[in-house]
């Protein structure tokens, strides 16, 4: 994979992947950003919470449950000092559907976790990776 970053003024970049759908980033106000964009440590949660999403999604989908929307609110702490890396991150899936049953949704975020999403399996390198759910019957 090959994702090219382009300085365009100040702190302010953008970011071209493969996909071709660009994003811009910015650095904080203290270190001359604009907040034209979000942080790049953003990302990582961001693409994280994306990553963990589409697997839960998918499994569920493949377990035949009707799903009919899925939320995921991510929390995280970084470290006081450089590198700032994120030393805690808590996962909460808010999953909406008719009679969904908790054991596949357990058994989703599981699978995941631990063997699907690549982003939550590369931070969990170096954060304490926490999961809760909620399931709404809709």
């Amino acid at each position: 994979m090959k994702t090219r970053v382009v300085w365009l003024e100040n702190m302010t970049y953008v970011a071209q992947p493969p996909s071709g759908h660009a994003v811009v980033m910015d650095g904080p106000p203290e270190l001359g950003g604009q907040n034209l964009g979000p942080r790049p440590m953003e990302m990582l949660l961001m693409g994280m919470g994306g990553c963990t999403a589409i697997d839960v999604v998918n499994i569920l989908r493949k377990s035949r449950q009707d799903l009919r929307g899925c939320e995921v609110q991510l929390e995280a702490q970084r470290a006081d000092s450089d590198p700032k890396v994120f030393t805690q991150i808590h996962v909460h899936f808010i999953l909406s559907g008719k009679s969904l049953s908790a054991k596949h949704v357990e058994r989703a975020i599981l699978l995941s976790a631990e063997k699907y999403c690549s982003a939550s399996i590369m931070l969990g390198q170096t954060a304490r990776i926490t999961h809760t759910f909620e399931i709404r019957d809709t």
